[in-house]
Protein backbone atom coordinates (compact mmCIF):
# COMPACT_ATOMS: atom_id res chain seq x y z
CA UNK A 1 0.00 0.00 0.00
CA UNK A 2 1.01 3.65 -0.76
CA UNK A 3 -0.22 6.56 1.03
CA UNK A 4 -0.59 10.26 -0.43
CA UNK A 5 -3.12 12.90 -0.09
CA UNK A 6 -5.78 13.56 -2.57
CA UNK A 7 -4.41 16.51 -5.04
CA UNK A 8 -8.17 17.08 -6.87
CA UNK A 9 -11.24 15.08 -7.40
CA UNK A 10 -14.41 16.10 -9.77
CA UNK A 11 -16.94 14.05 -7.81
CA UNK A 12 -19.24 14.98 -11.14
CA UNK A 13 -16.83 13.46 -13.53
CA UNK A 14 -15.61 10.50 -10.96
CA UNK A 15 -12.23 11.05 -11.23
CA UNK A 16 -9.14 12.69 -9.95
CA UNK A 17 -5.36 12.66 -9.14
CA UNK A 18 -3.38 11.77 -5.86
CA UNK A 19 0.08 13.17 -5.00
CA UNK A 20 2.08 9.90 -3.76
CA UNK A 21 3.70 10.79 -0.41
CA UNK A 22 7.09 8.89 -1.66
CA UNK A 23 7.00 11.52 -4.42
CA UNK A 24 6.73 10.75 -8.07
CA UNK A 25 4.40 11.66 -10.80
CA UNK A 26 0.07 11.96 -9.71
CA UNK A 27 -1.75 9.06 -9.59
CA UNK A 28 -5.31 8.53 -11.30
CA UNK A 29 -7.78 8.12 -9.15
CA UNK A 30 -11.49 6.98 -10.40
CA UNK A 31 -14.51 6.60 -8.40
CA UNK A 32 -14.77 3.03 -8.80
CA UNK A 33 -11.52 2.41 -7.57
CA UNK A 34 -13.01 3.39 -3.87
CA UNK A 35 -13.25 1.74 -1.03
CA UNK A 36 -14.76 4.54 0.73
CA UNK A 37 -17.87 6.53 0.27
CA UNK A 38 -17.25 9.34 -2.44
CA UNK A 39 -18.31 12.51 -0.41
CA UNK A 40 -15.25 11.33 1.66
CA UNK A 41 -12.82 12.25 -1.14
CA UNK A 42 -11.95 16.00 -1.28
CA UNK A 43 -8.23 18.13 -2.31
CA UNK A 44 -5.72 17.14 0.96
CA UNK A 45 -7.62 14.06 2.59
CA UNK A 46 -4.97 11.48 3.04
CA UNK A 47 -5.71 7.85 2.16
CA UNK A 48 -3.67 4.60 1.04
CA UNK A 49 -3.63 2.70 -2.16
CA UNK A 50 -2.19 0.30 -4.44
CA UNK A 51 -0.38 1.54 -7.42
CA UNK A 52 -1.66 -0.39 -10.70
CA UNK A 53 -0.36 0.44 -14.56
CA UNK A 54 -3.49 1.68 -16.41
CA UNK A 55 -4.00 2.41 -19.84
CA UNK A 56 -2.95 5.84 -19.40
CA UNK A 57 -0.26 5.58 -16.54
CA UNK A 58 -0.79 4.86 -12.98
CA UNK A 59 -3.37 4.12 -11.97
CA UNK A 60 -4.74 3.83 -8.16
CA UNK A 61 -6.55 1.07 -6.58
CA UNK A 62 -8.30 0.15 -3.57
CA UNK A 63 -8.27 3.71 -1.93
CA UNK A 64 -9.22 3.77 1.38
CA UNK A 65 -8.71 6.76 4.01
CA UNK A 66 -5.82 7.01 5.68
CA UNK A 67 -6.03 6.91 9.47
CA UNK A 68 -3.33 7.16 12.13
CA UNK A 69 -3.68 5.86 15.42
CA UNK A 70 -1.38 8.55 16.83
CA UNK A 71 -3.69 10.92 14.98
CA UNK A 72 -6.49 12.89 17.13
CA UNK A 73 -9.02 12.23 14.56
CA UNK A 74 -8.21 8.04 14.35
CA UNK A 75 -11.28 6.16 14.97
CA UNK A 76 -10.64 2.70 15.70
CA UNK A 77 -12.18 -0.16 13.41
CA UNK A 78 -15.28 -1.56 14.15
CA UNK A 79 -16.48 -5.00 15.07
CA UNK A 80 -16.27 -6.05 11.42
CA UNK A 81 -13.34 -4.59 10.96
CA UNK A 82 -13.80 -1.78 9.20
CA UNK A 83 -13.82 2.23 10.06
CA UNK A 84 -17.15 3.90 11.28
CA UNK A 85 -19.18 5.41 7.80
CA UNK A 86 -18.36 9.11 9.32
CA UNK A 87 -15.02 11.13 9.12
CA UNK A 88 -13.40 13.88 11.98
CA UNK A 89 -11.75 16.45 10.88
CA UNK A 90 -9.04 17.23 13.29
CA UNK A 91 -7.74 20.84 13.92
CA UNK A 92 -4.36 21.51 12.91
CA UNK A 93 -1.72 24.04 13.20
CA UNK A 94 -1.53 27.14 11.00
CA UNK A 95 1.26 28.09 9.70
CA UNK A 96 2.05 30.19 12.15
CA UNK A 97 1.38 27.89 14.76
CA UNK A 98 -1.87 29.92 16.93
CA UNK A 99 -4.28 28.93 15.24
CA UNK A 100 -6.27 25.80 14.17
CA UNK A 101 -7.56 24.94 10.67
CA UNK A 102 -9.85 22.44 9.25
CA UNK A 103 -10.41 21.17 6.09
CA UNK A 104 -12.55 23.65 4.16
CA UNK A 105 -15.17 21.96 1.28
CA UNK A 106 -16.81 22.98 -1.97
CA UNK A 107 -20.38 24.19 -0.64
CA UNK A 108 -20.97 21.15 -3.39
CA UNK A 109 -19.25 18.55 -1.63
CA UNK A 110 -20.26 19.97 2.11
CA UNK A 111 -23.83 19.45 0.79
CA UNK A 112 -23.57 15.87 -0.34
CA UNK A 113 -21.72 14.81 2.58
CA UNK A 114 -24.64 16.33 4.86
CA UNK A 115 -26.96 14.19 2.19
CA UNK A 116 -25.73 11.12 3.03
CA UNK A 117 -25.67 11.52 7.04
CA UNK A 118 -29.37 12.88 6.78
CA UNK A 119 -30.41 9.85 5.09
CA UNK A 120 -28.49 7.06 6.84
CA UNK A 121 -29.10 8.66 9.89
CA UNK A 122 -32.87 9.25 9.64
CA UNK A 123 -34.44 7.62 6.65
CA UNK A 124 -37.97 8.36 7.50
CA UNK A 125 -36.93 12.13 6.05
CA UNK A 126 -38.86 13.44 3.63
CA UNK A 127 -37.23 14.82 0.38
CA UNK A 128 -38.55 18.64 1.96
CA UNK A 129 -37.33 18.41 5.28
CA UNK A 130 -34.06 17.50 3.63
CA UNK A 131 -33.68 19.96 1.51
CA UNK A 132 -34.86 22.40 4.08
CA UNK A 133 -32.28 20.77 7.13
CA UNK A 134 -29.62 20.73 3.94
CA UNK A 135 -29.82 24.28 3.49
CA UNK A 136 -29.83 25.29 6.90
CA UNK A 137 -26.91 23.67 7.69
CA UNK A 138 -25.22 24.22 4.38
CA UNK A 139 -25.85 28.21 5.59
CA UNK A 140 -24.39 27.15 9.06
CA UNK A 141 -21.71 25.96 7.71
CA UNK A 142 -20.08 28.80 5.37
CA UNK A 143 -20.87 30.98 8.47
CA UNK A 144 -18.09 29.12 10.63
CA UNK A 145 -16.02 29.13 7.66
CA UNK A 146 -16.77 24.81 6.84
CA UNK A 147 -18.13 25.29 3.47
CA UNK A 148 -17.05 27.84 0.88
CA UNK A 149 -18.74 28.59 -2.98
Amino acid sequence: MVAGRVVRFDGARGYGFIAPDHGGEDVFLHANDLMMPESFVHTGVAVEFEIEDGDRGLKASAVRLLERPDSPSFEPPTAAGSHPPHRTVAPRASDDGDDPMCDVLSVAEYTRAVTELLLEAAPGLTGAQILDIRRRLVQFGKSHGWAED
